[in-house]
């Protein structure tokens, strides 16, 4: 018997199930990485995300050689089929063991390949928590709430905890950490990286290609080893988590990065391990004596938000992308994909930096991108195809739960317990992008009205019936009463012409 291993490209950890299964046999085992020219037509990825998955596979190809493992990698095949099937027959493959996807549309397509051999899938783990325990854990609770799994993770794995209390007293310091930016903010450099020769031949590569892309290759600055990212990591801990907590929701023109980590890409590619991650930080805390809020802020992202996700997608039905609780339909306006096209400057400054970077941090994600679209009433599958092919940290597991459910509301509630709907009040107080906007962040009508501030309250007008029944929206729906019919009637005029503006 002749056991093969094929190693997905977000599945570049040297400790990954299906290569620890033959540790002890490594340079008789077979292990075979392949690029899919068919897999990346799915959608117009940014062409950074290209970069980094392609040249981080051809590194990590190189360090499994180095170590003994005889390797077979495949540049621009036309498809996955083709070669991998070439490949068994060539090297007398009898058992292909695979580490379970993370996403379950190619769990489901691995179950389509009518392979010559015996397919064997071993746990992923590349998560704190495994599948199962997750559904374990959500199976036994009538509500799935992000904070009662955070507070059960640590007890679990025994983070900032003190015997069976948190450190500190409190689970979440998270109000300690939402202060507008005020003044010159200074926050410190973010550690990027040179393009080495071979992440060089994949820029020309990935700029060759012929097929629809997004965004600006050059200058391509992450890392795409485990050395690299381990680099990145320590750069954090060392230089941004001490003040990481209380900006971590701020906004600032020509600041792309503040004081966040830019580990989510090395952590999605299995570059980095969750629990090697939440470590140094944690030992950062007791021997750094740094901010318990900067440290458990940090920590909630990675313990509480990053494995929540990733179990809660799982966990649902397979017909979640396709919900639609609004019934939304508005196409995606032609900005998302040129930012020039807009002159809202929130979602230029925004929609520029990522094509630039293939990378903006949760808020403006989350109260810029989703927030705009949910409210102007974009198609939440649109809008959750655009994520999942403009970020460079993006993937199926992450873009759902986060977009459709948390973003978008487009579950109705699984997620989060409220729309993260707001008007133009958000930006203005959590940025400086209105002092250099055409609109005002005041007015709802008007030629210099925001459209945030017109879509907000349209949306709450439209949607009125289902909002209600949502508990923490009962104060904001008795503002919109206290509107002047013929205030709520221009708003949704206002609203009108801008969507029959885009199509002209």
């Amino acid at each position: 018997m002749t056991i093969g291993i094929w190693i997905l490209g977000d599945q570049l950890s040297p400790n990954q199930a299906a290569l620890q299964s033959c540790r002890d046999r490594a340079t008789t085992t077979p292990v075979i990485l392949i690029e899919s020219l068919h897999h990346i037509q799915a959608r117009s990825y940014h062409q950074q995300k290209l970069i980094l998955v392609w040249s981080a596979m051809r590194h990590f190809a190189q360090e499994l050689t180095e170590a003994g493992w005889p390797v077979t990698y495949c540049e621009q095949a036309a498809d996955f089929v083709t070669p991998l099937h070439q490949w068994i027959r060539t090297q007398g493959i009898t058992e292909l063991r695979v580490m379970a996807p993370s996403d379950r549309p190619f769990a489901a397509f691995l179950q389509t390949l009518d392979l010559p051999c015996a397919l064997t899938l071993l746990p992923n783990t590349l998560f704190l928590w495994p599948t199962a325990d997750f559904q374990a854990w959500a199976t036994a609770r009538k509500r799935l709430l992000m904070e009662d799994f955070y507070r059960e993770g640590r007890r679990r794995l025994n983070i900032l905890m003190e015997g069976k209390q948190p450190i500190g007293g409190r689970w979440n310091f998270d109000q300690d950490n939402r202060q507008p930016p005020k003044g010159q903010l200074q926050p410190p450099a973010p550690l990027w990286f040179d393009p080495a020769p071979l992440t060089q031949t994949v820029i020309h590569t990935v700029k060759a290609l012929n097929v629809p892309t997004y965004g600006q290759a050059e200058p391509f600055r992450w890392g795409v080893t485990r050395h690299q990212a381990q680099q990145v990591l320590q750069h954090f801990i060392t230089t941004r988590l001490p003040t990481f907590g209380p900006y971590q929701d701020a906004m600032v023109t020509g600041e792309t990065t503040l004081w966040h980590a830019l580990l989510s890409p090395y952590l999605n590619l299995g570059l980095l391990h969750p629990s090697e991650v939440i470590a140094a930080a944690e030992t950062a805390y007791y021997e750094q004596d740094l901010p318990l809020n900067s440290v458990e802020g940090f920590i909630r992202q990675v313990a509480g938000w990053r494995e929540y996700m990733h179990g809660l997608y799982h966990h649902v039905s397979a017909d979640y992308p396709t919900r639609n609780w609004f019934e939304h339909t508005q196409p995606l306006p032609a900005f998302f994909w040129d930012a020039t096209q807009t002159e809202m400057n929130c979602l230029r400054q925004t929609l520029t930096q990522v094509e630039s970077l293939a990378y903006a941090h949760h808020i403006q994600r989350l109260m810029i991108l989703s927030n705009f679209s949910l409210i102007a009433g974009f198609s939440p599958q649109a809008v959750e195809n655009w994520f999942h092919a403009a970020f460079i940290d993006a993937y199926d597991w992450v873009m759902q739960t986060n977009v459709i459910g948390m973003g978008l509301f487009a579950d109705g509630g699984v997620l989060a317990s409220k729309p993260y709907a707001s008007s133009a009040n958000y930006v203005n107080k959590m940025s400086d992008y209105c002092k250099g906007c055409r609109y005002n962040p005041k007015h709802r009508t008007g030629e210099a009205a925001c459209p945030f501030n017109f879509f907000y309250w349209d949306f709450l007008d439209r949607h009125r019936d289902k909002l209600q029944t949502q508990g923490r929206m009962s104060f904001i729906l008795k503002n919109l009463d206290r509107m002047e019919p013929s205030e709520r009637e221009a708003i949704h005029h206002h609203a009108i012409a801008w969507h029959h503006a885009q199509t002209l």
